[in-house]
């Protein structure tokens, strides 16, 4: 069961936190390029646009199947009888932090650059570009975070388990 549980949690984490990670990555760039004019596009281009919110749909989607990554660690550490190991409560921490981190920082941003290109009355360009740099950061915190929580699940510092 344990081997069954370790496969589906990794497949899940790489088909469903690989693309939210890329697409949360690409979506500033791609953001500016819309709103600005870049890219040799214009500004509100409508392949940017597009482009952009593709981005955001996977950004959203690709989140909700993440929810399934903790859960099956969870299981898994149950099964393995290591849910008390420092490393996996580490893991649990930063996995939680990374979701914060997507639903209040990055999410947010990218539905209000979704809504400025969009035209949405009570939405604007100018602060929707203005708050690019720290979609930007937010996105490099989401995915260092990922990472760390990737090394801390292979190294496994204190581990009894020996694999």
């Amino acid at each position: 069961m344990a081997k069954f549980l370790l496969s589906l949690h990794v497949l899940v984490a790489i088909l469903a936190i690989g693309p939210v990670t890329v697409a949360a990555s690409m979506f500033p760039r791609k953001a500016q390029a819309a709103l600005a004019g870049g890219e040799g596009q214009q500004a509100g281009a409508p392949e940017a646009v597009a482009s952009v919110g593709l981005l955001h749909r996977i950004t959203k989607v690709y989140a909700l199947l993440g929810i399934a990554v903790p859960i099956l660690g969870v299981g898994l550490a149950q099964v393995m009888g290591v849910m008390g190991q420092i490393w996996l409560i580490v893991s649990l921490a930063l996995t939680a932090v990374a979701a914060l981190v997507l639903l209040v920082l990055v999410l947010p941003r990218q539905e209000a650059v979704v809504a400025a290109l969009a035209g949405e009355e009570d939405s604007d360009s100018a602060s929707a570009l203005g708050g690019l740099k720290l979609l930007a950061m937010s996105t490099g915190v989401f995915a260092l975070l990922w990472a760390a929580v990737t090394v801390i699940m292979v190294v496994r510092p204190g581990s009894t388990t020996h694999v």
